[in-house]
């Protein structure tokens, strides 16, 4: 997951996969964990590993090929994911020698100890603006191909994930279609490489932004998978839907169907459920992602599979997000609260990605959730408790530099001048910023300096701008 606001168009956007031909049932469920390392407090990788075994998790994602983290996952039964990083792929794509460069130095020292089985090219490359890279991405993955032929290792897959927002359409589900910006460019040859090579759609999938755009006309019980809450109807085509996973699912076999590639396997490279987030954000707490993950892991190991509506009993290999909650990712709160695991390897709730624990095994209760409703009311922005001062000292500078007299009461002489605080100052630099630019994109974060507060610092004549929903 690279970035929450992307992800926010998925109710309106066509989402389709693939995952029905003759060899589908080759591979097992399986469900895994993406293993993101954006945290200054996580465990070594050898204590990772260990923690990935006892969430049982079947396959691991790794957004790099950390060769610490490969050498840790050594013998240990585990399906591996490796990722060449996006920087490299414009360079890697009219370059047979840095591809096979690339895969002699990360794939070739540690397999087949380390059971590497997929090799993703780019991360959510469609959701960036660079689209000179978007143009090289399928040559690039070419490359890879070849060298992995060279080095005697095809029974790697090459793929690469995508987002929700690799669709223009897709509500009802039928109408699923890809974006017509990237549809002849790049979505059909990627289609055509998998078709080729056997591999699979890598898709991010993510019901809680998609709940998050619309919470009034989509039910939350409906996002989270609960069993006979609800139920929507495709008028199209008729096909009857009782959550919202599927109902996203289908409308991206729509939209592969509609480019020509109906038959292709569909792989889940990342969804899951925040724990935690902004005061500002709803539904991002402990019990739904609890319910959500479990839900998804009992509904990919279900046997027989399943599938989806349009793509009946097939299998849907997965990886949840994430290992951990990372304090280091940017962006809202949400993005540091998807964690399976608190930084210091306990659960944050109890999860058996196996699925051989009954629902009704976890016997913890969760904590009641106080977030599934809008707040209303202020919200202040402050600097975090303990924050560095030189860190700190930066990040007053920078929202002072944005103009619109963001700190002009913080000057010498000014009403929030007093007291002579760096904290205070850059508490106030901090509301001031985030009042004036939240609807432009601004966020109340600074690189991890900044945090929400419903709590009014205002003091005497200092009045501390402030946001209200």
């Amino acid at each position: 997951m690279v970035n929450t606001q992307k992800m926010g168009l998925i109710w309106f956007i066509p989402i389709l996969c693939l995952l029905f031909s003759p060899s589908s049932a080759e591979i097992a469920a399986k469900p895994g964990v993406n293993y993101g390392q954006l945290g200054n407090n996580l465990p070594h990788p050898k204590k990772s590993v260990e923690l990935i075994k006892s969430l049982k998790a079947g396959r691991v994602k790794i957004y790099d090929a950390n060769p610490k983290i490969l050498k840790a996952l050594a013998n240990t039964n585990i399906q591996v994911s490796i990722m060449v990083p996006n920087e490299i792929i414009t360079a890697m794509a009219p370059n047979q020698s840095l591809a096979d460069e690339w895969v002699r130095s990360n794939v070739v020292p540690f397999y087949p100890k380390t059971m590497i089985r997929y090799l993703l090219v780019g991360n959510e490359i469609l959701s960036q603006p660079d689209n000179v890279t978007w143009f090289n991405l399928v040559p690039a993955m070419r490359r890879i191909r070849k060298s992995l032929v060279f080095y005697k290792l095809k029974k790697i897959k090459v793929g690469t994930p995508l987002a929700m927002d690799c669709l223009e359409a897709s509500f009802p589900p039928s109408s699923g279609k890809f974006r017509s910006s990237v549809s002849e460019s790049v979505i059909k040859p990627l289609l055509q490489f998998i078709h080729r090579t056997k591999s699979f759609f890598f898709i991010d999938v993510y019901t809680y932004f998609a709940w998050v755009y619309d919470p009034v006309n989509i039910k939350l019980d409906y996002a989270l998978l609960q069993p006979n809450v609800s139920t929507y109807t495709d008028p199209i085509t008729g096909l009857m839907y009782t959550n919202l996973l599927e109902q996203m699912l289908d409308a991206l076999y729509f939209a592969m169907k509609d480019a020509g590639y109906p038959d292709t396997r569909l792989f889940i490279a990342e969804t899951g459920w925040p724990n935690g987030g902004d005061i500002d954000q709803i539904g991002a707490n402990i019990y739904n992602a609890a319910i959500y993950n479990r839900n998804v892991i009992k509904r990919f190991t279900e046997k027989p599979p399943r599938g989806t509506p349009l793509k009946p009993f097939v299998v849907l290999p997965s990886f949840i997000f994430a290992l951990y909650n990372e304090n280091q990712k940017t962006g809202a709160g949400t993005e540091r609260h998807f964690g399976l695991l608190y930084p210091n390897g306990t659960n944050i709730y109890e999860i058996d990605l196996s699925g051989k624990t009954a629902l009704s095994e976890f016997k913890k209760p969760l904590p009641v959730p106080t977030t599934n409703e809008p707040f209303k009311g202020k919200i202040w922005c402050v600097a975090a408790r303990g924050a560095n001062r030189t860190a700190l000292a930066g990040a007053l500078s920078f929202a002072c530099g944005q103009g619109n007299s963001t700190c002009d009461p913080i000057q010498r002489g000014g009403k929030c001048f007093k007291p002579d605080s760096l904290t205070w100052h850059a508490s106030y630099a901090f509301s001031s910023y985030w009042a004036q630019f939240r609807k432009s994109g601004g966020s109340c974060y600074f690189n991890g300096l900044a945090t929400q507060t419903a709590k009014n610092p205002s003091f005497g004549s200092c009045k501390f701008p402030s946001v209200t929903l």
